[in-house]
């Protein structure tokens, strides 16, 4: 039987998975959320002796019924192939009493990249299935990694044009590189004068314009997402901790049933609700511990009920999670809503126009398997420093923000016995100034390069292929605009 997906905002738009993906966003603004949550149907024994391609057709096929074995283990195999450099994909790091699941071997060296390698696949056979004529527009906002992630993926990709987004001071120079460098005739990046949350913002506008698709559809054009706003971006990330969890057991760190930790370092919250979405299919998972940075919006969110965006926004070391509006926190919120639509609506028109919303006693009560708390900048550093003088093992910015939550999480709730996973999301080569200033301040007078090929050096660490690529690379984007200029732009390239 067809798992059917509906909107957060209407339960009455009820669609396929297939359809769901093409769509990115509802009709309505509200994202897509599968009516019930599958059970995995497969033991942890089994997934055990599974490969990562395997374990992603054991999780996937429960999400995407209405995809077939062949269709469905295509996508899975053209994605997870020698584009990553480990043959594991999604390797486990022990290191200062904690699991380290590095989630950056992929082309663009970060966690976007296991998601966004499958991301186009299942897009153009969903868009056959469903007889779509018309280009798929991806339109994305990225605070950073998303960008390149998405690009790398739709790059020449047939019938698929791809528009990002970024903030234009607000991402680091790798990131940055990674984008204005890319190759592809259908890709095309702008940067924005303004923050992520105005590039997000902007997006989801011209998805819910219904005269702009209008125009689009004349055109022969159609938009769709590959923001974690898109359930086919969302489905591929339960994946990992599934197979982490696999692996653990595998190895014997575990015993068949244990509970773990998940620690994930939250901006637009799809990464840590991939992982709740895991723990609701079976998967032993306790606590699911939101780490932030300075923009703590989870953080408050989580101790008080309310979700309030009317903050001042802080540029980090750590910009993939400078974000003060987490789409994908809707989705929770319907599902503690006890999938009311109508209830989640208001709280979310609540948020638009008013910058807040405050959730009831009886939501709060369902939010008790998360914690929330968050790492200052200062908190950020220490963190790469002492676990680099403790053990060797370097981290990024990111991914030492979970590190220093968890440390908080272990002093606060005396929990040090539970094992733990921690999201570590991207390669510490994609902030390397950031992670080098933190080992040691003498490093920041080196130039962009030098900091690399010094931080291979101290960590052992070969420089990832998507570093040696863009050292030379010329620039092939250098598009910017306003915010309000958004539709425009786009319509430009697309020659409407």
């Amino acid at each position: 039987m067809n798992l059917m997906y509906v909107s957060t905002r209407d339960a009455s738009e009820r669609v396929t998975a297939s359809q769901a993906i093409l769509k990115g966003l509802a009709n309505d603004g509200g994202l897509f959320v599968p009516m019930e949550i599958p059970k995995l149907d497969v033991s942890i024994d089994e997934l055990s002796r599974m490969s990562y391609q395997e374990t992603a057709y054991a999780v996937m096929k429960l999400f995407l019924t209405d995809f077939t074995e062949e269709e469905l283990k295509g996508c899975i195999n053209a994605a997870y192939d020698a584009k990553f450099d480990t043959e594991t994909i999604a390797p486990l790091v022990s290191a200062d009493g904690a699991y380290y699941l590095e989630l950056f071997h992929g082309s663009t060296i970060a966690f976007k990249d296991m998601a966004l390698s499958i991301l186009p696949h299942l897009l153009t056979t969903a868009a056959k299935k469903n007889q779509v004529k018309n280009d798929i527009v991806i339109l994305t906002a990225t605070s950073g990694d998303t960008g390149k992630a998405a690009l790398a993926g739709f790059a020449d990709v047939k019938g698929t044009r791809i528009i990002v987004f970024y903030p234009k001071n607000g991402v680091s120079p790798i990131q940055e590189k990674q984008m204005v460098t890319q190759k592809g005739d259908n890709t095309f990046v702008v940067g924005i004068h303004g923050n992520f949350d105005q590039a997000q913002t902007g997006v989801k506008n011209m998805f819910s314009d219904a005269a702009l698709a209008e125009e689009m559809d004349a055109a022969g054009f159609q938009f769709s997402s590959a923001n974690s706003i898109n359930i086919g971006r969302l489905v591929p990330q339960i994946v990992y901790y599934v197979y982490a969890y696999a692996k653990l057991y595998e190895s014997g760190e575990i015993a068949e049933s244990e509970k773990i930790n998940i620690v994930v370092p939250t901006g637009n919250f799809g990464n840590i609700l991939a992982a709740f979405y895991a723990k609701n299919m079976g998967l032993p998972i306790g606590r699911l511990i939101c780490a932030s940075n300075e923009n703590k919006v989870l953080y408050d969110f989580f101790r008080t009920g309310t979700y309030d965006k009317n903050r001042e926004f802080m540029l980090t070391s750590s910009p993939s999670m400078d974000i003060l509006i987490s789409s994908n926190l809707e989705r929770l919120i319907y599902r503690i809503a006890g999938d009311d639509a109508a209830k989640n609506a208001a709280l979310m028109k609540s948020l638009r126009d008013g910058g807040s919303y405050e959730i009831t006693p009886d939501m709060s009560a369902q939010l008790s398997d998360f914690y929330g708390n968050y790492a200052s900048e200062a908190e950020t550093a220490a963190a790469i420093r002492d676990l680099y003088e403790s053990t060797g093992y370097v981290i990024d910015t990111h991914t030492a923000v979970a590190a220093s939550v968890y440390q908080k999480y272990k002093e606060e709730t005396k929990d040090t016995e539970t094992k733990t996973v921690i999201a570590s999301t991207a390669s510490p080569f994609k902030f390397t100034r950031s992670v080098m200033k933190a080992i040691d301040v003498k490093y920041d007078s080196m130039e962009d390069f030098a900091l690399v090929d010094e931080l291979s050096k101290i960590a052992n660490v070969k420089v990832p292929q998507a570093i040696e690529e863009i050292r030379s690379a010329p620039v092939r984007h250098q598009s910017v605009c306003e915010v309000e200029e958004m539709p425009q732009v786009v319509k430009q390239f697309l020659g409407i």
